[in-house]
């Protein structure tokens, strides 16, 4: 007999070799329903008919949750990978990852997959799934499985088990005819798999990555655990298209793109007027907290990237140019440059903490392929600060950033955010001493600041473990913006320094920290989260004056110079065409307010208000209309200090 001990603390004995399913079925009919795999010995996730011949700890991973989900999704590319090699039986299959919401597979074949190929291989798929074919595992000696792959034709499945470790198990999984390599785990059988999946797209991948080796195509798919999900993710899908910020900064007149400077942007006026109200909203949050602006140069000596560390890790990632006998890199960072900052003159602990901010732009050079909008691009400006503090500062410092974080993503109308603490990556700057008192100290601010998070193992930067602030878009999407981390080894390395209470040397602690990120990106996740309407304060265009005719010409000049005199952002259009044509037109633009005024208006001094996404028209007087508008457009972090005025004029009252 086994002692099987489960989550909740409890164990029971059951007969050596029974199975997970076995186990599963003793507990709860349903759950067996809904498991695909157990874990066993904390950390391993084993097939459901993989037997158990020792006392473990068991928990039975359902096909809801994000392990069942990868292992579901696995299970869809070996279906694929199957259906492929039914249909064509020339082609060779490669590697076959789950990935976020779905799988892709790479395949050799010479002749293209079209997009009627994706509709066979779907169709060929789903009766691949009827057929409900048992999946088992096998383990192979390393010599059988070579010569295998190779007699199948399968030469990159061989190529892969050849480079694999001295050591390592080599482990095959078998459905009907088709024998894949993997270390699994699988379903039972490919009928537990069921129908919500879907294949997506084709594109193309170097085998492992290296342009040397042959071109694969890569097969995208994507599979949920109900066909409710699956359909729920297409609508998100449709929804992502229509938001997609390419499309809408044309339709908006925001800004462009151009191969002539590929991954960079070209800001059109109203584009540009966007982000510099967003730049200075940062600017005045973070003044407010207690934040200097600085400015550093653009082009800075490899010397520096040296000492820091950074031209070993990210040389590849730098643009580089020669200036005689000197290599200048243009900066893909600014916290070298930041700590040159504080080394100018002696700093003492009662300068400390000192929160350093700057909006300066950084290079990073993207592989062209990688690039997409605004959300990847080669120059990019960052929100990015660096707070210089003592050790026992940093639990203030991180409680105060997380609530100016939040505080922002607030304001700006995200209000779901999932923290992760990333914790010491394999390659990494400094002892296992320094990382467990780093991992501590960020801990303990991130406790004091009363938040919840996961944690995401060796995801931390080279330089110290980090808080990641993801937040969720209006269709659910999750994107990482935020980020805060702890830093001891670029202090050390670039010798900064600060007299402490003792009249000695100290070394200060280097807090690197954003909350926005890049502004570019920020701004193609913020223009998809409103879908281009943005609320009226940070709006470029608040309000068009339309005319019905030209007879309201002169009429619509005076309104137009009331609302900026009033400081709206307003445009006048006297266009000889409809005033329905005109509201359409005005309408794609996602201009929130247009005031349409004719010979009626003009003589009784009213405008008639459209508000965007709204089918009616309010008739009111200019003054009612400024007043509205100019109420609506304060911004939030200032709506809350007229709140404040306001208050303190009542009680001198």
């Amino acid at each position: 007999m086994i002692t099987i001990r489960f989550p909740d603390g409890s164990h029971r004995e059951f007969p050596k070799g029974i199975t997970g399913w076995e186990i599963a079925k003793t507990l709860s009919t349903s759950l067996a329903k809904e498991a695909v795999a157990v874990r066993v010995q904390d950390e391993h996730l084993w097939d459901l008919t993989r037997p158990i011949d020792e006392n473990v700890p068991f928990e039975v991973i359902k096909r809801t949750s994000d392990e069942g989900l990868e292992i579901l999704r696995h299970d869809a590319a070996h279906v694929f990978a199957e259906a492929v090699k039914e249909l064509y039986p020339e082609a060779q299959i490669t590697i076959g990852p789950a990935i976020q919401d779905g799988f892709y597979y790479d395949i050799y074949r010479e002749e293209s997959f079209t997009p009627e190929d994706l509709k066979r291989i779907e169709e060929r798929m789903h009766e691949i799934v009827n057929r409900d074919e048992a999946v088992t595992r096998e383990v192979w000696d390393r010599k059988k499985a070579i010569d295998f792959f190779k007699s199948q034709g399968e030469l990159f499945k061989a190529e892969i088990i050849r480079d694999l470790p001295e050591g390592d198990e080599i482990t095959v999984y078998r459905q009907g005819n088709f024998v894949d390599l993997c270390r699994g785990p699988h379903l039972p059988s490919t009928g537990k798999l069921g129908h919500a999946f879907k294949l997506m797209k084709l594109a193309g991948a170097y085998w492992r990555g290296d342009h040397n080796n042959p071109m694969l195509q890569r097969v995208y798919g994507t599979a949920w655990s109900t066909e409710k999900d699956l359909k729920d993710y297409l609508t998100r899908l449709e929804e992502a298209e229509k938001r997609d910020h390419r499309k809408l900064g044309k339709e908006m007149d925001l800004f462009h793109m151009q191969e002539e400077a590929i991954g960079s942007v070209f800001w059109h006026p109203k584009g540009w007027t966007l982000y510099r109200i967003l730049q200075n909203y940062i600017r005045d949050k973070i003044t407010e907290d207690g934040y200097v602006e600085v400015n550093t140069p653009q082009l800075v000596d490899r010397s520096l990237w040296e000492a820091s560390g950074h031209w070993d890790k990210f040389r590849e990632n730098m643009f580089t140019l020669e200036d005689g006998d000197k290599v200048l890199a243009v900066k893909p960072m600014n916290c070298p440059c930041h700590i040159q900052i504080f080394k100018q003159g002696m700093k003492s602990y009662r300068d400390l903490p000192l929160r350093m901010a700057e909006f300066g732009a950084c290079w990073r050079n993207e592989a062209s392929g990688a690039l997409q909008g605004l959300t990847r691009v080669r120059c990019m400006v960052q929100d990015d600060a660096h707070i210089f503090c003592t050790e026992a500062q940093i639990e203030e410092e991180t409680r105060k950033f997380c609530l100016l974080l939040l505080n922002v993503y607030r304001e700006l109308g995200f209000e779901e955010v999932t923290i992760r603490f990333a914790e010491r990556p394999l390659l990494r700057g400094g002892d296992d001493a320094l990382w467990d008192r780093a991992e501590a100290l960020l801990e303990a601010g991130a406790r004091a600041s009363g938040l919840s998070y996961t944690l995401n193992p060796g995801e931390g930067a080279f330089y110290g473990p980090k808080l990641e602030f993801i937040l969720r878009d209006a269709i659910g999407r999750e994107w990482q913006c935020g980020t805060f981390q702890l830093d001891f080894v670029l202090p050390e390395r670039l010798d900064a320094t600060y007299i402490g209470e003792d009249g000695k040397k100290h070394r200060p602690v280097m807090l690197h920290r954003a909350i926005l990120g890049t502004f570019e990106r920020f701004i193609a996740i913020f223009i998809e989260h409103y879908s281009g309407k943005f609320p009226l304060w940070i709006a470029p265009v608040q309000a068009v004056v339309a005319t019905v005719t030209q007879e309201g010409d002169a009429y619509a000049q005076q309104v137009f110079e009331k609302l900026k005199g009033a400081g709206l952002r307003a445009e006048l259009d006297l266009r000889n065409e409809k005033i329905n044509y005109k509201i359409r037109e005005l309408s794609l633009q996602k201009v929130p307010y247009i005031l349409v005024v004719g010979k009626r208006e003009a003589e009784e001094g009213n405008v008639a208000l459209r508000k965007l996404g709204g089918e009616a028209q309010e008739i009111l007087a200019l003054h009612e209309v400024i007043g509205k508008l100019k109420d609506e457009a304060i911004p939030p972090h200032k709506r809350s200090n007229v709140g404040k005025t306001e208050q303190r004029r009542m009680v001198h009252k």
